[in-house]
């Protein structure tokens, strides 16, 4: 049998065990077979898939709240789990969970009870005296002379009274879509903040069993280098977490006394502004203090500078003394990717989005360093 023979023997054997796709039909002509595409229904499938992926993505898009809130509930419990921990060497680990538990909501509580009607109040008091800061700003000294030295250039008695009639409390409250649309905020804020605490304690009563419940998933022969790596994960989001709320009490607290001290207006509005924008890494203690200036220079020029040489000084103290001493043991996260996950997350999720950004990012640090390098060293 010549070569040719056989390979066409060769080809008729295989033939028949091929398996067509019903899209795909065989079509005779002339003793060649030809694959005829069905395109209709290559192009229904197809519409269909686009279809359901957009569905999917609605029903994401509606379910973005909750999902923020399962996120966030989920971080705090990994940054309580483990004092839990600690607690649970001496005691039941339900009684320890009662008593962190029960410590975060008095603390909470007396958080709305005190601090935030106070902050409620100069807020109202800045928005309402807005005018009378930007009066005073107007008559002293050095604006005028400021004024006199650009009168060539830009016109700074224009720019003041813009900005006075832009924060001006009808602004401000049409920015935030009215009184009602405020006030359905805060009623949104409070439902969340008990969301986020009810999910909170169901995740620190079964962080274990779901842990054990996501090795099972694993192969066994893959599951204890799994498991060891999972809680390198989440032992590190815990202490970044606990490191972080700590930098951010310190610079509140901090900053609450040195504001008093100085005469600042609005000390306890402008401490809150600090350890909430010290809850973003990094970029977070910058864009707080930078606010808590300009607020000063309503007060005077020299508040404001000494804020501003304070905030310079203590940002040296966070950034090589506070800051290396309290995330000692967190998951070292490089500044460029700091930067660009806290503006990322803030981009999806606000506040939220990045402050949960960074241990997403040393999470994922440690999946490379713990499972991409070692495969690519072994190849």
């Amino acid at each position: 049998m010549s070569i040719f023979h056989r390979k066409a023997a060769s080809q008729a054997a295989i033939t028949p065990q091929m398996k067509v796709s019903p899209e795909i039909q065989s079509v005779t002509t002339g003793g060649e077979t030809f694959a005829q595409i069905n395109a209709f229904k290559i192009g229904l499938l197809g519409g269909l898939g686009v279809l359901v992926a957009l569905v999917i993505g609605g029903l994401v898009t509606q379910l973005g709240t909750v999902l923020i809130y399962v996120g966030v509930a989920l971080f705090i419990a990994l940054g309580l789990d483990p004092l839990v921990s600690r607690l649970a060497r001496r005691m039941p680990r339900a009684l320890a969970i009662t008593i962190v538990f029960g410590v975060v909501v008095l603390v909470l509580a007396g958080l709305l009870l005190t601090i935030i009607p106070i902050i409620v109040t100069q807020t109202s008091n800045l928005i309402n005296n807005f005018p009378t800061y930007v009066t005073n700003l107007q008559n002293s000294d050095w604006f005028q002379s400021l004024e006199q030295q650009l009168s060539g250039v830009v016109s700074v008695d224009d720019v003041v009274k813009n900005l006075q009639s832009f924060l001006s409390p009808d602004k401000v409250l049409s920015l935030g879509g009215g009184l009602l649309a405020v006030g359905a905020g805060v009623a949104s804020g409070i439902t969340g903040t008990v969301i986020v605490l009810i999910l909170t304690l169901y995740f620190l009563a079964s962080l274990r069993s779901m842990k054990r419940v996501a090795y099972r998933f694993v192969p066994a022969t893959k599951r204890a280098n799994f498991a060891d790596i999972t809680e390198q994960i989440t032992g590190a989001v815990g202490r970044y977490v606990v490191g972080q709320i700590a930098l951010a009490l310190v610079n509140g607290i901090l900053s609450f006394i040195f504001l008093t001290i100085i005469g600042a207006p609005l000390p306890v509005l402008l401490a809150f502004i600090a350890f909430l924008l010290s809850l973003i890494p990094l970029v977070g203690t910058v864009s707080g203090s930078v606010i808590i200036v300009l607020v000063c220079l309503l007060a005077s020029p020299l508040t404001a500078i000494v804020a501003a040489v304070y905030y310079l000084i203590y940002m040296q103290v966070e950034a090589y003394v506070l800051s290396p001493r309290i995330m000692n043991r967190a998951v070292a996260v490089p500044g460029a990717v700091v930067v660009i996950g806290a503006v990322a997350g803030a981009a999806i999720a606000g506040v939220l989005g990045a402050l949960v950004a960074i241990p997403i990012a040393a999470s994922a640090i440690i999946i490379i360093e713990k499972v991409v390098f070692p495969k690519q060293d072994a190849k």
